[in-house]
């Protein structure tokens, strides 16, 4: 998947949470939604995924209504939207959830290759305490000391 097709990143997820596997869903979304979505106003920050009954929900996804869009509709830009997934993994996904501290967390949200269709890259996902936090930003300093340490060598 190239960079030039992904709508949005949920960047704060991969800090917060430890990410178990991912899934990829279809997105129920209405025509100022792609609009919108197209113009980059789809914001995935605070958003999570929920199993209900026979289906999945993606709740506070934000997408901003576009400037020109029409003036008498009214707009809910954090309206909860239904993913397509398909049976089995519903069900998998239900097994799944119920286990202690698993969660639902959307990752990435992105066009198919021929730019019609928008997917939705969820993550099973487990909470991080702080020490584990701490460890990834200890972890994120280092690679990036080692970057610039191999870069002034290079230069000598």
């Amino acid at each position: 998947m190239s960079d030039d097709n992904i709508i949005a990143k949920n960047k704060r997820a991969y800090f917060d949470y430890h990410i178990e596997h991912e899934i990829e869903a279809g997105i129920v979304l209405e025509g100022w939604e792609v609009k919108a979505l197209r113009l980059g106003f789809g914001q995935l920050t605070d958003s999570y995924a929920i199993v209900r009954g026979q289906q999945a929900e993606l709740i506070n996804m934000k997408i901003q209504p576009p400037s020109f869009a029409a003036q008498h509709k009214i707009y809910d830009p954090s309206r909860t939207r239904r993913l397509l997934l398909h049976k089995k993994e519903l069900l998998n996904l239900q097994v799944e959830l119920n286990r202690k501290g698993l969660t639902l967390i959307p990752l990435k949200l992105y066009w198919t290759k021929n730019k019609k269709l928008v997917k939705c890259l969820l993550g099973v996902a487990k909470g991080k305490n702080l020490v584990d936090k701490r460890h990834s930003i200890a972890e994120k300093d280092w690679t990036r000391q080692k970057q610039r340490l191999t870069k002034l060598s290079r230069l000598s």
